[in-house]
């Protein structure tokens, strides 16, 4: 979660009984907000099937230990970005979408790109606690991607233990959630013990230019062979140009920090 000041474009997506989707743009990026200097998901006009934001790019960390999801789950659709970047790199894998406002699913289908739904992906507009409990998603989720704020960004607006453990029953036996987690400096305490009650192993690197961590959360605890988690790394930059090193740079460093 990014502040961005420029205000070069302003189109707004106005559902009622929902904050408004409104767009900027500089420097060749197009940024999306709700109504707030907030950013909630960016895009490079040039590019834009890219992961344009650092801590968005982060939250592909589960590429290092699952190379080949069968079924990615998005909460909150942002800009898009993880969901066409799932859609396109991973063509044997679904993509399903569990995002409440209209107003950007509205903004993503006709300002960032987002494909329409297809046999493939699955952009629904609905609740993501809905979602999460609804049982007939249980054990069918191989990545799920939480990034879930309202227009204020003050944290996640769905932060509990009974949240967090609708996620790991929506998770297969060895899934994995990522999440972003950003706002007060409580919401960090509150939403990483939620988590830990839960998950069997949870750890969170820090992005590297602003506020926002980034947890990965297991069902199965994993095992941390470095030389292997570097390798991938590589493999991982040199498919998809993502600056996977750095993720295990920062596994490792919070490994040496639990010392």
């Amino acid at each position: 979660m990014h502040t961005d000041f420029t205000n070069n474009s302003n189109t707004a997506f106005s559902h009622p009984d929902h904050p408004p989707a409104t767009i900027t743009e500089h420097r060749g990026i197009r940024y999306l907000h709700l109504g707030t200097k907030w950013v909630q998901g960016a895009m490079r006009i040039d590019k834009p099937d890219a992961i344009e934001l650092e801590y968005v790019q982060m939250m592909m960390m589960w590429m290092l230990f699952k190379p080949q999801p069968k079924r990615i789950v998005q909460l909150g659709l942002g800009s898009a970005a993880l969901t066409k970047f799932s859609y396109r790199r991973f063509p044997e894998t679904s993509v399903a979408v569990a995002e409440l406002n209209p107003n950007i699913i509205a903004i993503c289908g006709a300002q960032f790109a987002l494909p329409p739904n297809d046999a493939r992906l699955d952009v629904r507009e609905m609740n993501a606690l809905d979602f999460v409990l609804d049982t007939s998603n249980h054990g069918t989720v191989d990545v799920l991607q939480v990034d879930l704020y309202d227009e204020e960004a003050r944290g996640p607006v769905l932060d509990t233990p009974e949240f967090y453990q609708a996620c790991f029953d929506c998770l297969s036996d060895d899934g994995i959630m990522t999440t972003n987690v950003f706002g007060d400096f409580s919401s960090y305490d509150k939403n990483l013990q939620a988590m830990e009650l839960v998950f069997d192993a949870v750890v969170w690197v820090p992005e590297l230019q602003d506020e926002n961590i980034v947890v990965l959360a297991f069902k199965k605890s994993p095992s941390l062979d470095f030389s292997d988690l570097y390798e991938r790394a590589a493999a991982i930059k040199k498919q998809y140009n993502l600056p996977a090193k750095n993720w295990v740079n920062g596994l490792k460093q919070w490994m040496l920090d639990q010392q």
